[in-house]
């Protein structure tokens, strides 16, 4: 299908309208089975949508007590004697959902799943990594790599890892019968959730990664982090193969710092340099992708209109 470009006035603009894209697809979805299963992100760009939804699943709405959500991404080697700890550091992506949405709801959902990033303790993993070199490899080619565990790996907590934490969230996801809707930001590289610019596309479904130096640092400039050290050096997250398995996916995107990843994912070729473009396959096979983005953002598309038609991606501007 055609990737649908939506460019709004601002912030609060863009989340209003895709706050309307996703209850109505919600609503007819619930029309079709008893279920929905909602893929949801972190960071800034969806707050705004969330509070939205929070509003139309508890005016009653949306029932929230049919709906199952399944996130992204979550960091490894955040501060925490134990994996308890970990969870409710107010840097977890499990805490910064319960503050942003779930908190929020009157009648929660069926389930809430985070990837397991928190059960890992990060020096351990380094360890092991260290110990047992013959049993993992590093893709990418830029400084954030995905570490493949391979086959029956002789470090039994590396094993664990692959078979629990990575293999385990995918078949949670299957089993829940896969994503309706998916909605995701993008990182200023062009990274989805912590697929980091560079790691190839292939075979990439839930994936253990080496942070990217630039990811890093701005979480630190994003004030998440106080410097580098103290920031996690790993994450679980959804690859890009596996995000774009949803039957919809909504990519919402506001300010300076996204406007060059964005140009790139729609006017250049698909590359695991841009993560977001694999958008463009997932568009060719059938797929349903719809930019939500700010003007700001959107800029050089709206400059490039023109080559985008070519393409036969069409922009539609709201004032």
């Amino acid at each position: 299908m055609p990737i649908k470009v939506i460019i709004t006035k601002d912030f609060n603009h863009m989340s209003e309208v895709a706050a309307r894209i996703v209850k109505n697809k919600i609503a007819n979805g619930l029309k079709e089975k008893k279920e929905f299963v909602l893929g949801l992100a972190t960071g800034n760009s969806p707050i705004g949508l969330y509070k939205h939804l929070a509003e139309s699943f508890n005016s009653g709405e949306i029932d929230s007590t049919r709906i199952r959500s399944f996130n992204l991404d979550e960091y490894i080697g955040l501060p925490g004697e134990n994996s308890q700890q970990r969870t409710l550091h107010p840097e977890s992506y499990c805490y910064f959902m319960i503050q942003e949405f779930f908190a929020l709801l009157d009648k929660k959902f069926i389930e809430t799943s985070v990837p397991y990033g928190c059960l890992i303790d990060q020096k351990e993993l380094r360890n092991e990594l260290e110990a047992y070199p013959e049993d993992w490899i590093e893709l990418g080619t830029e400084a954030g790599k995905s570490i493949v565990i391979k086959e029956n790996s002789s470090s039994a907590y590396l094993e664990w890892i692959k078979k629990t934490i990575l293999e385990g969230y995918a078949q949670k996801i299957y089993k829940a019968g896969g994503i309706d809707l998916q909605i995701i930001g993008v990182g200023g590289h062009g990274h989805v959730a912590f697929h980091e610019s560079g790691i190839p596309f292939k075979d990439s479904n839930v994936l253990l990664v080496k942070l990217d130096n630039n990811t890093m640092q701005n979480a630190v400039t994003d004030g998440h982090f106080s410097s580098k050290e103290d920031s996690p050096w790993y994450a679980v997250s959804m690859g890009a193969e596996l995000v774009y398995k949803a039957r919809d996916v909504i990519l919402l995107a506001n300010g300076e710092r996204k406007a060059e990843s964005i140009t790139k994912s729609l006017l250049n070729h698909p590359t695991p340099n841009i993560p977001i473009s694999y958008g463009q396959i997932y568009s060719e096979n059938g797929g349903n992708l719809i930019y939500i983005i700010d003007k700001i953002a959107g800029r050089e598309l709206l400059a490039n209109q023109n080559l985008l038609e070519q393409k036969g991606i069409k922009i539609n501007l709201l004032e």
